[in-house]
This record gives C-alpha cells, sequence and structure tokens, in this order.
C-alpha cells in the first residue's frame, strides 16, 4: 500500500507519499481500502510535533472507504461495508487500520466524499453546541474562521438550535459562503476590531458564548467580546497555542468561563458517537444540513493541501482521493 508517514516533525514538504507493506487487522480493528480522507487543522499539529505522536507520523484521523479485511472479535462490521471513520491515525493511506469500535457505516445515497468530510469538522460542530455549551433561542454566538470546515457547519448548527450568529472572515467570498450557511452578522477581522464590532451588533451586552478554533491571535478579542459570565470555548489553535492564563482575568472580565474540549472526550463511548453521526447524517438526508467540498487535492498532493490550509486559501473541507 502506499501512505504518507513522515519520520520526524516538519513542514509542508516532509508529506511524502510512500510504500509501506499491506496492514494486517489486529483484534477489533478492520484493514479499510480508502475511498476519500478528510484533512483537518489537527493534523498540521501532528505534522509539526506541535501535538506529540509515534515515529513514523501516523498522519491523517478520517476516511471513508470499504471494508477490505476484519480482526478477531468484531461483530459490528462485515468486508464490503462502506464505513466511515474520524480519529483513526494513519488515515492518509491506501488502506488504514481503524478500530472498528470508530467507524460508522455510510448510509445509501450518501457518496464517499461527503462521508469523508462530515464526520470530525461535522461531530465537533455537533458537541459544540449540544453539549460544551447548549445553544438555545436568544442566544447570540461569536463563531471565529466562520467559513471554515468546522465554522460553516457550526454556524448551520447554531442556527437550527435558535441562536443568533455572528461569524468572523478574512474574504468577501468567505462572507457570502457565511452568510449562506445562515450567519446573522459578519465580521471581517482584517478591518475591524472583532470585540469593538461585538459589542456594536450586541448594543454593548457581548455574546453569550465565542467558539474560537484560531487561539493565539483571537483570544484576547474572545474574552473581550463576552458577555457577563459568558463563555469561551477554545476548540483550536490554527494560529498557535494560547499564551498561560492568570484565572483572576476571568474573574476581573466578568466572572468568564474558558473550556478547551476535544472531540474525543465527547465521543468516548460507541453510542455517542453513532448518535451524533447518525444525527449529522439524517441532516443531510433531510437537506437541513449542508456540506461544503472547498478542495480536493490528490494523496500524492498532502503537501499543497496543507499548504493551502495553513495559509487561510481554503473554504469548508479539504479531501485527499487515493
Amino acid at each position: 500500500m502506499k501512505a504518507i508517514r513522515p519520520a520526524e516533525p516538519g513542514g509542508p514538504a516532509t508529506l511524502r507519499l510512500d510504500e509501506f507493506p499491506d496492514p494486517i487487522p489486529g483484534p477489533g480493528e478492520l484493514v479499510v481500502e480508502t475511498r476519500a480522507i478528510g484533512v483537518n487543522y489537527i493534523d498540521v499539529y501532528h505534522r509539526t510535533g506541535l501535538y506529540q505522536t509515534p515515529r513514523p507520523i501516523p498522519m491523517g484521523l478520517e476516511g471513508a472507504g470499504v471494508v477490505q479485511a476484519v480482526g478477531e472479535g468484531v461483530t459490528t462490521a462485515r468486508v464490503g461495508q462502506r464505513v466511515a471513520w474520524c480519529q483513526a491515525p494513519g488515515s492518509y493511506a491506501t488502506r488504514a487500520v481503524v478500530p472498528a469500535a470508530r467507524v460508522v457505516e455510510v448510509p445509501d445515497g450518501v457518496d464517499d466524499r461527503v462521508a469523508a468530510a462530515l464526520l470530525l469538522q461535522g461531530m465537533t460542530a455537533h458537541y459544540l453546541v449540544t453539549d460544551t455549551f447548549p445553544l438555545r433561542p436568544g442566544h447570540v454566538a461569536l463563531v471565529h474562521a466562520a467559513a471554515g470546515g468546522v465554522g460553516l457547519l457550526l454556524v448551520q448548527l447554531a442556527k437550527r438550535a435558535g441562536a443568533r450568529v455572528i461569524g468572523t472572515v478574512s474574504t468577501p467570498e468567505k462572507a457570502r459562503l457565511s452568510r449562506e450557511a445562515g450567519a446573522d452578522e459578519i465580521i471581517f477581522y482584517r478591518e475591524h476590531a472583532v470585540d469593538d464590532e461585538v459589542r456594536r451588533l450586541t448594543g454593548g451586552r457581548g455574546v453569550d458564548v465565542v467558539y474560537d478554533s484560531v487561539g493565539r491571535s483571537t483570544f484576547e478579542q474572545s474574552l473581550r467580546s463576552l458577555r457577563t459570565r459568558g463563555y469561551l470555548v477554545l476548540y483550536g489553535q490554527s494560529s498557535g497555542p494560547v499564551p498561560p492564563l492568570d484565572p483572576q482575568v476571568l474573574s476581573a472580565r466578568g466572572s468568564l468561563f474558558l473550556t478547551r474540549p476535544t472531540l474525543g472526550h465527547y465521543t468516548q463511548e460507541r453510542g455517542e458517537l453513532v448518535a451524533r453521526a447518525n444525527d449529522l447524517f439524517g441532516a443531510l438526508a433531510r437537506d437541513t444540513l449542508k456540506l461544503h467540498i472547498g478542495a480536493e487535492f490528490p494523496l500524492a498532493d498532502a503537501r499543497a493541501a496543507h499548504e493551502a490550509l495553513e495559509g487561510r486559501a481554503t473554504t469548508g473541507k479539504v479531501l485527499l482521493l487515493p
């Protein structure tokens, strides 16, 4: 098989497609022939070494394909079944080894590309608005990177929950996509101070929650955008890690709440994983959720995909195709 597994952390140039032995499933595992592979910003963290991983680095967490072999004890999947998954390291490959407990069946009528594009970012958006800070009618949410892969889905799910949504974007095209997803207001963060615009748009009150995937460059503005007892949900750090914070700052700025969630803790049980995936697939089937695939690259061009992602030149989901 062919896979991308850098020997050491580094830049996009480390993403080379090499030959590896065909995998054999262990107990509780599947071997899946990949048909489409999701690219997520966490892949950048793994590639650069910001998040520690084994060596060689098993790039990629998400994909969709057809089961080729099942390991001992597997009863939830069969050879020939179409499945999708996330949180399975080593997915940048023509064949991936995936824990059977982490896969979901792809419904009939759902394309492999759509299935690979939906799970990680879709379930992230899902847990953020349903559990981390459960949105209700009357809430006002600020969504950073509102035209990104998670951002577009987060805007839609926030609107489904009845919230008013303010999105931050960098270009008119990204603003158009975010508005089409349902954003009520748009802030061009390169032209305006986000917190000043938030105060203007909310009559000085601030928002109930900020969903921030950017990190270092937005953190202070996010804190200043919150109402008293507001929630800052920091679920990514595409601009870099946030510096250490004195908790007294949260008190001084209005008894604020700060959380740093991750998808793994919101899909620990298989039942929760399947329920979130089924809710998303159901919304797609009812056409109440739309998925935007912004770019597709051959697996061999993963370097270009990462360069586009890090350069903020993408919208929606980025895929690799074997």
